[in-house]
């Protein structure tokens, strides 16, 4: 029998954006088993609710994660809607909608960036970020905010926009499907990236499905779940398709991710062909009493947003269950078997956020 070791990867590691933990249990270079350390940049987020009123949260809730900000301002905002009967414009709707698909561009194209970088691929690391650079600059017209965009609001939007600004959008998309087409046939097709990526990591439908994987993990593993399905915001009235792939590796869930940059493309497209004309927000009057949940599909899978309010502008309760922590008991699962190189490239395919687990 081989000696058994342990190796500390993580919190710090060139590889990660955000701090980590993992203790890799090793047989030579073989990964036996895994234990995570959840906690490391934890903030107490949950916990002002009690200091902050249920309008003013809304701009707590977008701080739990800079790249999902957009998505969690609006679940944090849906589950009190849905607590006072507020019944939200279908004009902002579709803006929220829009927003929401360019934050999907925004996160998978960083992600590219930082997987191409963990390969040495410096080339495909500039191109991503420099497409990203253009999605921030469609947010920064659009709401003021390259990261943090705080138009979310209980009854609405605080922005609006313009033919003017649709069309410049509708431009932009444009240029960049162009530009992306040539970088993700480059980015799929490289011998490099196959190599380090097909057949490893594998995760099969039964083990994803059980184990609670969301998100394009799950998806790159069979199964057709994406909770934009539900049709919240306008997506109940757009063409939304599960994006999947049956390969269950690390290289369909890259695949996936590439897949739904297009998607994103084509949704945004729609709902600026759809958008109503009309009011953007609505008078909020009272407060919160009762309870709801609400589930939407972050960039990286599907977050759950728990709202208690009790009658004052004050909540009893905030919860969030994050994609990433849906996706941890997945990974390490997935990493069981794999040698300890692939370890840093294994643990970037699910497109960990930290931020929003250790909130």
């Amino acid at each position: 029998m081989a000696k058994r070791s342990i190796v500390p990867f993580g919190p710090q590691h060139p590889v990660l954006p955000e701090p980590v933990h993992l203790d890799l249990v090793l047989e030579d270079e073989t990964v036996v088993d895994v234990v995570p350390s959840i906690g490391f940049i934890h903030r107490g987020l949950e916990k002002l609710v009690e200091k902050r009123d249920f309008k003013q949260y809304v701009y707590v809730a977008e701080r739990i994660c800079g790249i999902c900000s957009c998505g969690h301002g609006l679940g944090y905002c849906q589950a009190v809607e849905e607590i006072m009967g507020i019944q939200v414009p279908d004009r902002a709707k579709y803006l929220r909608t829009i927003w929401l698909e360019m934050s999907r561009l925004h996160s998978h194209l960083l992600w590219m960036g930082l997987l191409a970088d963990a390969m040495g691929f410096e080339s495909l690391f500039m191109e991503s970020w420099r497409m990203r650079e253009k999605v921030l600059d469609m947010f920064d017209e659009t709401t003021g905010g390259r990261i943090i965009h705080s138009v979310n609001q209980v009854g609405g939007v605080q922005k609006d926009m313009d033919s003017d600004m649709l069309n410049h959008i509708l431009s932009m998309v444009s240029d960049l499907q162009k530009e992306l087409k040539p970088v993700v046939d480059t980015f799929l097709q490289d011998y490099t990236v196959q190599s380090r990526l097909k057949g490893t990591g594998i995760l099969s439908r039964e083990d994803a499905v059980g184990m609670g994987a969301v998100g394009p993990m799950l998806r790159a593993s069979g199964e057709p779940y994406d909770a934009r399905l539900l049709g919240y915001a306008a997506y109940g009235d757009l063409s939304v398709e599960p994006m999947i792939s049956t390969e269950c590796d690390s290289y369909a869930r890259c695949e996936v991710r590439l897949k739904e940059l297009f998607q994103s493309f084509d949704l945004i497209r729609e709902a600026i062909g759809k958008i109503p004309a009309g009011e953007i927000s609505v008078p909020v009057k009272g407060n919160p009493s009762g309870e709801f949940f609400v589930r939407i599909e972050q960039p990286r899978g599907e977050g759950i947003y728990y709202v208690k309010g009790n009658g004052t502008k004050f909540l009893d309760r905030f919860r969030l269950r994050t994609p990433t922590t849906s996706n941890i008991p997945p990974m390490v699962e997935m990493l069981k078997g794999c040698q300890l190189a692939d370890v840093p490239l294994l643990i970037l395919t699910i497109d960990p956020c930290v931020s929003c687990t250790e909130r």
